[in-house]
């Protein structure tokens, strides 16, 4: 439990750092500049509002509105009302006073200083949507389904403090800043006024969506640094004990010699495997973009099937729709049926009126399984948004896809199933980065998919590596003395170099060690760069500038580590 906790509060920070919380960031500056240096612990009642309310009501909120008959969409719009208000208030000054009358009584809610910063925290608590992770997701769905928990408390907290860390930096930057700007302090009246616009228009951004496609674009470094922290071996295995998830009861339902579904994720995303059976389509409470609301039953599927795990408001699911829409526009014909079972990550993706909603604004007119208890979900033993299985034609599950990527290797096997192999993929922008850029790459053996040499790896031991030409596109290749472990691979002597044919804007590599790396471009006879690594297993910046279609040579000196290529 020590270690969920940590990876918690760590998954915590790294949500309030990324584009995820735009749209209340505004919101938590301005109020803490508005009175300038009066009230000094502002920021910390806003923000302690806002995990408050968070926490407590995605551990309670969707059984307080089930037990009280209440729209599932009730609290969202409350936080919106309530921003609204107050930031009228703050704006008008008359009905600020007004407002303020029913409250003069009540200390801790009083509305001024840090009483309208509480429950402006309280509103932006409840119309927070983070990005989804395995962590937020198991807090999800355990909350939605197996009640209250000792875990599950320490868990949310956990995260909840991490989200108010970088949070609550901000806010105390924005009134370090406001307190020594003269300016600032001679116009407070105006900051107030500022201050109240600022939350009417952050209430109409969040009602209206529009802040969802920069929200979408996270910096490669927050989603791998996210997927490090929160998908490995260690923090599964605890996350399936507080879930109850079974490795062997997954086991099982592969059955005889299929492999479970983690061990066919784990595996490499563009070869067919068997993973089992196709599990069912239970507890659908309705259907979306059928004939009439029709159920569907895979057995009654003719061709290849994608089974989609989706929540509409999780930017990382959002990220995935210009793939899923456009195959799914250009399959469809040839067999293809995709099915978007959405399971909600938020009491207000529950209403079904939401869903179609979103299903609109993103172009999705493949079928929708509305999977408000989570029936589906459980019976597919789902981890987090989004997630994917491909099923052929016999009922089979051929790939299983956690999160996001992997959109070419789906495709050439939606492909190698319709029996049309060899064609183009789709080229689809997911958010703002270099549109067709090569992928994630790993150095280590146990994810090792794009060396051009990768015939040549001797396991865990000094070796030398030669390659008499340059890698084909979008792989790589090692050259002189490493040493390659399951993880990474170190700088094994003088002459370690590593030979990168990509196409990206940005190039970035994870490393550990001490030393440098010199950086050259064939292409570009001027471009070198020095990076040192200073011990601190870090993402350090190889190339950023104009996308490039180049290849690039590294030089190490020993003792470097190279984990894996980013690419933006």
């Amino acid at each position: 439990m020590i270690t969920l906790v940590a990876v918690g509060l760590v998954s915590g920070i790294i949500t309030a750092l990324s584009p995820c919380v735009l749209p209340v960031l505004p919101a938590i500056l301005t109020s803490s500049i508005q009175d300038g240096a009066r009230s000094r612990r502002r920021p910390l009642v806003v923000v302690g509002g806002l995990v408050t309310s968070f926490a407590f009501f995605t551990l309670l909120g969707g059984i307080l509105l089930s037990s009280l008959g209440l729209p599932d969409a009730l609290l969202r719009w409350t936080g919106i009302v309530v921003l609204a208000v107050v930031g009228l208030g703050l704006a008008i000054e008359p009905l600020g006073e007004l407002l303020q009358r029913p409250f003069e009584r009540i200390r801790p809610l009083k509305m001024d200083r840090d009483g309208n910063g509480f429950v402006m925290g309280l509103a932006l608590g409840l119309v927070f949507v983070p990005c989804a992770g395995p962590i937020l997701a198991s807090i999800t769905v355990l909350a939605a389904t197996n009640g209250l928990s000792w875990g599950l408390v320490g868990l949310t907290l956990a995260f909840s403090v991490g989200i108010a860390i970088p949070l609550l930096a901000f806010g105390v930057a924005g009134q370090a800043m406001g307190s020594r700007i003269r300016w600032v302090r001679e116009h407070l009246r105006a900051i107030r006024i500022g201050s109240g616009v600022v939350l009417v228009a952050t209430a109409l951004v969040i009602a209206t969506n529009v802040a969802e496609p920069l929200q979408r674009w996270v910096p490669g470094v927050l989603a791998d640094a996210q997927s490090a922290i929160e998908d490995n071996d260690a923090v599964r295995s605890e996350l399936d004990d507080l879930t109850g998830r079974s490795d062997a009861a997954d086991a099982t339902a592969a059955s005889g010699d299929a492999l479970t579904f983690d061990e066919c994720e784990a595996g490499d995303p563009g070869v067919l495997q068997d993973c089992g059976p196709a599990r069912d389509l239970v507890g659908i409470q309705e259907w979306l973009n059928t004939a009439d609301g029709e159920a569907l039953s895979l057995d009654d599927l003719d061709g290849p099937v994608l089974i989609d795990f989706w929540t509409y408001s999780c930017i990382n699911c959002q990220r995935t729709f210009p793939y899923l829409t456009a195959w799914d526009e250009k399959y469809r014909d040839a067999g293809l049926t995709i099915i978007g079972v959405h399971s909600p990550e938020f009491a207000f993706e529950k209403d079904v009126s939401n869903v179609a909603d979103a299903a609109e604004r993103y172009g999705i007119d493949y079928p929708i399984a509305i999977d408000n208890d989570f029936e589906t979900w459980r019976e597919w033993s789902q981890r987090f948004w989004p997630a994917h299985y491909l099923i052929d034609t016999d009922g089979r599950v051929r790939q299983v896809h956690y999160g996001e990527g992997a959109y070419a290797e789906t495709e050439q096997l939606i492909q190698e199933l319709l029996g049309m192999s060899g064609g183009a993929t789709v080229e689809a922008d997911a958010g703002n980065h270099t549109e067709g850029r090569t992928q994630e790459t790993y150095l280590g053996y146990g994810r090792l998919q794009y060396a051009d040499n990768a015939g040549q790896v001797v396991e865990d031991e000094p070796a030398n590596y030669g390659h008499d030409a340059f890698p084909q596109p979008d792989h790589f290749a090692y050259v002189g003395p490493w040493t390659v472990t399951e993880e990474y691979a170190e700088a094994a002597g003088e002459g370690s170099m590593l030979m990168l044919n990509f196409y990206a804007a940005d190039v970035h590599l994870v490393m550990a060690g001490e030393g440098e790396v010199r950086v050259t471009l064939r292409g570009d006879q001027d471009y070198e760069r020095v990076v040192e690594v200073d011990g601190t297993s870090d993402l350090y910046d190889l190339y950023v500038g104009s996308p490039l279609d180049d290849v690039m040579i590294l030089e190490f000196t020993p003792g470097v580590q190279a984990y894996a290529f980013t690419f933006g």
